[in-house]
């Protein structure tokens, strides 16, 4: 298909996370800044050294902006940990990897808000000094922070994530701040200009609910046409908790298809795309009355990223 046949379509992206970003670099690399959005999830989001930290849009911001670790995924490439190093070596937590010119990016983020700036006018300052053009936006300004209950007691999720290495039994998931936030203006105004929305393979429990559940967020995502790419390969998640969540949270096998299931439960999806090792999986899928593309979506370098968008806007194009 030519680019030009959905080169006018005005698509948003929901993201979280490395696959999230990674399927989002995909999309900005044929999509212009004009057509092509990202609202991002901030549930991660959490203070630490007095910081204030977001990985996931950090995550989204340093793959668009090609500097992000291209082993771990997160992260800067090609970068130190002496200030971790010496927080340790003074007594304090170091078990959250901050790199040094990481630190700049939490250091500007924690100034500005403190300055009254809201964190969506912070990240687009952030985008613009990275040279990122596309918008990449939070999805509230409020705090809405993701804690993990389990059966070892309740923890804020990077506590979780990162210093449990998500080995604690999960039992539930809970939202502080849920009775204040709310979506942006701007993300009101690009769900509701929307021509098509995309589901990146992101983590459905804690990187896309999140965003969901926001007042309003999901009446306006019914209205349009949706397509979501499983984060699951082969009843494997590339990177993090997601399969051992589905197991923990709804007692289900991780799989593409139970990943279709749940969001079509949602009322979401019009489309969906599956690995090419799931193709087992497109009949069960398509008995949900839903278009399945199967194709290779690993996500690993740029170049692979760009070509699984644009099967992606083939296949997206004549759901719209």
């Amino acid at each position: 298909m030519n680019t030009n046949d959905f080169s006018n379509l005005r698509v948003v992206a929901l993201a979280g996370g490395v696959g999230g970003s990674r399927m989002a670099n995909g999309l900005a690399q044929i999509l212009d800044p004009e057509h092509f959005s990202i609202i991002v999830n901030t549930g991660d989001d959490f203070d630490y050294w007095g910081l204030s930290i977001s990985p996931d849009l950090d995550t989204v911001m340093y793959t668009l902006a090609g500097i992000s670790n291209p082993q771990t995924g997160w992260g800067l490439q090609d970068e130190g940990h002496r200030c971790l190093e010496q927080m340790r070596l003074l007594g304090h937590p170091h078990w959250f990897g901050l790199g040094d010119r990481d630190l700049a990016i939490h250091l500007s983020r924690t100034l500005w808000l403190r300055d009254g700036n809201s964190l969506t006018e912070v990240t687009k300052r952030i985008c613009s000094s990275l040279g990122v053009r596309h918008s990449i936006l939070p999805m509230c300004d409020e705090p809405y922070r993701t804690i993990a209950i389990t059966k070892s007691g309740e923890m804020d999720f990077q506590t979780y994530f990162v210093k449990e290495k998500w080995q604690p039994e999960l039992i539930g998931l809970r939202w502080e701040g849920a009775t204040h936030a709310k979506m942006t203006s701007q993300v009101n105004r690009l769900l509701s200009e929307a021509d098509l929305i995309i589901i990146c393979p992101s983590n459905p429990f804690v990187s896309i609910d999140p965003i969901l559940n926001l007042p309003g967020v999901l009446d306006l995502v019914y209205s349009k046409p949706v397509v979501g790419i499983s984060p699951i390969i082969g009843g494997k998640a590339i990177k993090g908790p997601a399969a051992k969540m589905f197991k923990e949270l709804l007692d289900q096998e991780a799989s593409a298809s139970n990943i279709a299931a749940y969001y079509h439960k949602k009322s979401l999806l019009n489309g969906f795309v599956i690995d090419t090792q799931d193709q087992n999986l497109q009949a069960d899928i398509l008995a949900m009355d839903l278009e399945v593309l199967v194709t290779n979506t690993m996500l690993t370098d740029p170049l692979l990223q760009k070509e699984v968008a644009m099967c992606l806007m083939g296949f997206a194009y004549h759901l719209v």
